[in-house]
């Protein structure tokens, strides 16, 4: 939402507390409606602890853990693309197609991000022994 004419003035508790509820919201919604984003979160509640049990050092968890979290980012935002033109109907439009494309090749390039992290921290490890 946006916070209107005082948007330069600094938001309060109660400003602050309305984002939160609205972005709660976003994610129960994305829940419920996109598999996908069901099926990201899953991954990231197996491979997130994983990743912070494989790392050695701080840096190697910070790769592993941090590489996850925008995928699921890129899903909420492909979902929101998504729905907003799905408001306007079902008809094809080439600009709308691309538009959905685009937003599913978000989420593609960083899933394949994830593997570089993980192949790049791991790989060479298991390699060595």
């Amino acid at each position: 939402m946006a916070d209107g004419k005082y948007s330069n003035l600094p938001r309060g508790p109660v400003g602050a507390w309305h984002a939160l509820v609205w972005s709660l919201k976003g994610i129960a919604s994305t829940w419920r409606l996109e598999s996908s984003f069901r099926l990201e979160v899953y991954l990231f509640a197996v491979l997130a602890p994983l990743g912070l049990w494989l790392g050695q050092t701080g840096i190697e968890r910070a790769v592993l853990f941090g590489c996850l979290v925008p995928v699921m980012s890129a899903e909420l935002l492909n979902s929101a693309i998504e729905a907003v033109i799905e408001r306007y109907g079902d008809e094809h439009h080439e600009l709308a197609g691309r538009a959905k494309d685009m937003g599913s090749a978000a989420v593609f390039v960083l899933m394949m991000n994830v593997l570089a992290c993980w192949g790049l921290v791991l790989v060479p490890r298991w390699l060595a022994h």
